[in-house]
């Protein structure tokens, strides 16, 4: 059934493409999608209890229907996620797996003027993905082979002045199955949501013209509470986690300087560990991030940039301190997802410096070079499982460069991607009781998307 099921998702897709899209946005209806097929390879694993030498097949199937009755707009979109190639020491989780899931099922509704002469305002219930803010919080994340789905409302407001807020009330989706054996076989199950997850909040922003600046600078308060319990058959940390955040960034423009910084603390309580009984920890976690860069002009339009990133770590103290990205994104900031995922907003220190260039409409590219210690030396180091309780292995984890390159091969329907990572380990992750054995991790994957 499964097989079949991948099938019939393939066929809409390449029936869709035959469909001319006039004369479905005529009736008010379209229909668009994409197809994405990735091989990647990774050899030296970084993390805990996995193949040292793997390899996989993955492919994401997205079909989306759109109907626009102007004021409301209807919207279903169904995400059919899927790999080959796995054995028992592969990393496939529901990050991989999600079969024939209806991600998004909502209806908008433009509000007007509601406010006033020249606001605008907007409400959307129901299934929906979202990106907020700088989406190191809550972002539908797009490297990995599945997404992130939130069921609820959300309401979008814009005031004359540059004031702009968006506001969610959510049940995050809990993807299903996660059993080892039912991912394997991409078994079809509805995704859950309930009120023993619950995520809510939002931001407020503001863009105004800097004196002598090309772009407009932007400055955003945000703020999130999620609450997590035990759900039956569903032990948790029981998570009661709010995170404020402040952020002011000014985009790239070409002769230009820019800059972001985020800063993001975040308390609350937490169980220590699955057990119901477990006793509470009061938490006390900060995440910062800041980059500053310049854009040249010429053809090829490079920006080069320095950043830095710090998330903070569960050290000995009384508090529990490894900050929580909540459902935040990696790929833009820190690294790929899939085979590699070893290095997350958490538990992590790291310096770099990145070069973008964009030598035309079909052809972008990056590099970066990344140092890695860990906020606090006792605790796993970000998302590799790898630690020392001690301290004793140090706190240098590594140095990563990572790097991708995308080409349209026909512009707006297929497209070519390939990403690079090679790390180099560090004291601690040679040395660390439970580290993986091997110096340097390589990992690298080929993408297809086809777009319709």
């Amino acid at each position: 059934m499964p097989v079949r099921l991948s099938c019939f998702c393939a066929l809409t897709a390449v029936a869709a493409i035959a469909c001319p899209a006039a004369a479905q946005e005529a009736e008010g209806l379209k229909v668009s999608g994409s197809m994405r097929l990735r091989y990647e390879a990774i050899s030296g694993q970084a993390r805990t209890g996995f193949d040292r030498k793997d390899d996989l097949v993955n492919l994401r199937t997205q079909v989306m229907a759109e109907y626009n009755a102007k004021p409301f707009r209807f919207v279903v979109e169904v995400f059919d996620s899927r790999v080959w190639g796995d054995d028992p020491g592969t990393p496939v989780t529901t990050g991989e797996v999600n079969a024939l899931e209806p991600v998004q099922a909502f209806v908008a509704a433009d509000l007007g003027a509601i406010f006033g002469k020249g606001s605008k305002a907007s409400l959307q219930a129901g299934r929906f993905m979202l990106n907020l803010g700088s989406r190191r919080l809550v972002a539908a994340d797009d490297y990995r082979n599945t997404t992130n789905g939130y069921t609820g409302l959300r309401a979008d407001v814009a005031v004359p002045g540059g004031m702009k807020g968006t506001f969610v009330y959510t049940l995050p989706q809990v993807r299903l199955p996660d059993d080892p054996a039912s991912l394997r076989d991409a078994e079809v199950e509805l995704d859950r949501e309930s009120f023993d997850l619950v995520l809510w909040g939002g931001y407020v922003s503001k863009s105004w013209a800097a004196k002598g600046a090309a772009s407009p600078v932007m400055a955003e308060v945000g703020f999130f509470h999620l609450g997590e319990r035990d759900a039956p058959g569903r032990p948790t940390r029981d998570r009661s986690l709010d995170t404020i955040s402040g952020r002011i960034i000014a985009e790239p423009k070409p002769g230009q300087f820019d800059y972001e910084v985020e800063a993001i603390y975040q308390w609350g309580d937490v169980s220590s560990s699955l057990l119901a009984n477990a006793a509470r920890l009061p938490v006390s976690a900060t995440f910062f991030h800041a980059d500053a860069g310049y854009s040249f002009g010429g053809g090829w339009k490079p920006r080069l940039s320095v950043e830095f990133d710090r998330a903070s770590g569960d050290g000995r103290g009384r508090s529990f301190g490894r900050f929580d990205t909540l459902f935040g994104m990696r790929r833009a900031d820190l690294a790929p997802a899939g085979l590699y995922n070893a290095i997350a907003r958490t538990n992590v220190v790291t310096p770099g410096v990145r070069l973008e260039v964009t030598p035309s409409k079909r052809l972008d590219a990056f590099v970066t070079y990344r140092g890695l210690w860990l906020a606090d030396r006792r605790d796993a180091f970000s998302s590799t499982g790898v630690r020392d309780a001690s301290g004793q292995s140090g706190s240098f984890a590594g140095q990563q460069f990572d790097a991708r390159l995308r080409y349209w091969l026909i512009p707006d329907r297929l497209r070519f991607e390939a990403d690079a990572v090679l790390l180099m380990k560090g004291r601690f992750l040679r040395d660390a009781p439970n580290a993986p054995a091997g110096r340097t991790t390589r990992y690298g994957s080929v993408n297809l998307s086809v777009s319709f």
